[in-house]
């Protein structure tokens, strides 16, 4: 289970409708533990994709070690990844999947005309085959 709080989840929707018709990409840092994970920080990150950024992002490993390192200092874990979905669901994409680690959640929020819609969690698996379902609780 993935648990967002009200603060960082408003962060991760603001951002995802300021990109907008772009995606937008960031990082959550939180808690990981026995009872499922806990994210109490969203850092946006920039969306390196060259070209065209309405149906793609990159995320550098340079904004994914800094993120890593802000969690480490702030004594948190790097948790996940967020992403937004521009005029389409919160579906774990193809491309998301080949572009994702098995040891991170990748919450996608569907924004359409501009305005947050929805949001789904996925955990992919080692082999990048396929993305489960991850419960998600998102304080709104």
């Amino acid at each position: 289970m993935l648990r967002i709080g009200r603060i960082p989840f408003a962060v991760m929707k603001a951002h995802a409708e300021a990109s907008y018709p772009n995606e937008c990409v960031g990082a959550m840092l939180g808690k990981a533990g026995s009872r499922g994970k806990s994210v109490g920080l969203a850092m946006p990150l920039q969306n390196s994709a060259e070209g065209s950024q309405h149906a793609f992002y990159q995320l550098s490993n340079d904004s994914l070690l800094a993120a890593d390192k802000a969690a480490r200092q702030m004594g948190l874990d790097l948790i996940g990844i967020y992403h937004s979905h521009p005029d389409a669901d919160a579906y774990f994409s193809e491309t998301d999947l080949k572009h994702s680690c098995p040891w991170y959640s990748f919450v996608v929020l569907s924004v359409k005309g501009g305005k947050y819609d929805h949001a789904n969690s996925w955990l992919p698996d080692f082999d990048q085959t396929r993305a489960d379902p991850e419960e998600l609780q998102a304080a709104e």
